[in-house]
């Protein structure tokens, strides 16, 4: 703890940002970060609370949140990045796109405003590059055993990190052209630029993890091969499936993925090739986005960025309220209203609607047909129950689906080796390890989609077991 009073001495700040009529006209990341001054009284913040809530109830990875905070204040910023690595793989991907559950679970957030841990964690790990502190770690001893990990997002780079680091030669095979997966092809250059990615594979690199790209696993390469070729996988790819939106006039050629769409663009800004997909721009249209989460707010933003004339976003479920609802107590995550950066850009945002159909000239839609609903609880949970008379319909140049992801995508590797899968979808595992021995599997693969900061977690536990398996 840097100051005993601290917490009661200084409020929070909020780190700036570009300007929006500036940063909606490029793909630059915007945050303003606060200077180290400024950052250290923020520190002081941190309070001797006893039990660290944000560190056990609110991180995934555990990262040692109050002792960071105090080398801060203290100005010990090369331990804090010793000690923020010795849980994170990935802080400076964190310290951008992380929700924060480790805010939401601090003490302080009981009756005050949070720590700002996230931006203290993003100080910290880009002073550690920029100071040279963030070096590989080769492994000083070799096992001999040779791993394939299948999919580059974070839970497979993560793992691939740490069985290189235990002394396992590690190949990661990637379906695209560039490792990072959602990190590299999901996510907006404007919250997370993909350089920040590369410096982190050159790092892995010199460790030792070798990146195989544009190989789909199961397809290009064999199961055979991989079996006789490799001491065992670890599968990684994500849910890739999306949920898709069952209305009349799903399928014109301008209501699409929101993956779809994004990686499009992701693709246009790394200079990679666009050969079989299709180029699709929001410039001068319509644009509704179906899903108000994390992704359909991506498309937002880059719809916005690409000169959009109108932007609408719908979401099927209720406004949430302002303040903490008395089912999310603290310091569970509470669903609560919140307006995205991208969202502050400019959008119209609809709750408690329901997409009845989309209609259109030839393969274009040109319209969206919908109505108000409302959530009643019956025999079976929470049912949608339409509203009469309540039914609107909207002008649509390019529809976004973003209603989330149901599981990993089973055709190929999935299918033809044979794994088990949990009710969801999911690949189910016995502490990582499939139905399959000398299978493995991470993240969103087994965990369904879900945040990039349990990826990492789920990534790290995954080689840890593979690991202890292969020795």
């Amino acid at each position: 703890m840097g100051e005993s009073r601290g917490f009661m001495k200084y409020a929070r700040q909020e780190i700036g940002h570009r300007p929006v009529a500036e940063r909606v006209h490029d793909f630059k990341e915007f945050d303003l970060p606060l200077t180290p001054e400024e950052l250290r009284v923020q520190a002081a913040r941190c309070m001797n609370c006893g039990i660290p809530f944000c560190q056990g109830a609110g991180c995934p990875v555990v990262n040692f949140i109050p002792d960071f905070n105090e080398l801060v204040y203290l100005g010990r910023w090369e331990e804090a990045c010793s000690l923020l690595h010795r849980t994170n793989n990935f802080p400076e991907i964190t310290g951008r796109v992380c929700p924060a559950p480790c805010e939401n679970a601090c003490t302080l957030n009981v009756n005050d405003d949070p720590v700002l841990i996230k931006h203290i964690e993003f100080q910290i790990v880009e002073k550690g590059f920029r100071e040279g502190w963030v070096v590989p770690q080769p492994p000083t001893v070799k096992t001999g055993k040779r791993v394939a990990v299948i999919g580059s997002g974070p839970a497979g780079l993560a793992a691939a990190q740490q069985l290189a680091r235990a002394g396992h030669d590690v190949v990661v095979i990637e379906k695209d052209e560039r490792p990072g997966g959602l990190l590299r092809y999901g996510i907006p250059d404007f919250k997370l630029e993909k350089g920040i990615i590369d410096r982190r594979l050159e790092q892995m690199e010199a460790e030792g993890v070798e990146f195989q790209c544009g190989v789909t696993a199961g397809e290009d390469i064999s199961i055979r091969y991989l079996r006789k070729r490799f001491d065992g996988i670890l599968l990684a790819m994500g849910a890739g499936q999306p949920r898709d939106l069952m209305v009349p006039g799903r399928g014109f050629d301008n209501v699409l993925y929101a993956m779809e769409y994004l990686t499009v663009q992701n693709k246009i800004g790394g200079l990679e090739s666009l050969e079989g997909c299709d180029l699709v721009s929001a410039k001068d249209k319509v644009v509704i986005v179906i899903g108000g989460g994390d992704t359909g707010s991506d498309c937002v933003g880059t719809a916005r960025r690409q000169g959009a004339k109108k932007i609408y976003q719908l979401e099927i479920l209720p406004k949430p309220p302002d303040e903490r609802p008395p089912e999310t107590p603290w310091p569970m995550w509470p669903r609560i209203m919140r307006t995205s950066s991208s969202q502050a850009e400019g959008c119209e945002r609809r709750w408690s609607v329901m997409t009845k159909k989309l209609t259109g000239a030839d393969v274009h839609v040109s319209q969206l047909h919908g109505c108000e609903v409302e959530w009643v609880q019956g025999r079976k949970g929470w049912q949608v129950k339409e509203l009469p008379g309540t039914e609107f319909t909207l002008k649509a140049d390019l529809v976004l689906l973003a209603m989330g992801f149901v599981h990993v995508t089973h055709a190929g590797l999935v299918e033809n080796l044979g794994l088990q899968l949990d009710d969801g979808g999911n690949v189910l595992v016995n502490s990582f390890q499939t139905s399959e021995p000398w299978v493995f599997a991470a993240g969103d693969t087994v965990r369904g989609a879900s945040l990039v900061v349990h990826a990492i977690r789920s990534g790290q536990e995954a080689a840890a077991a593979m690991d202890q398996w292969l020795r």
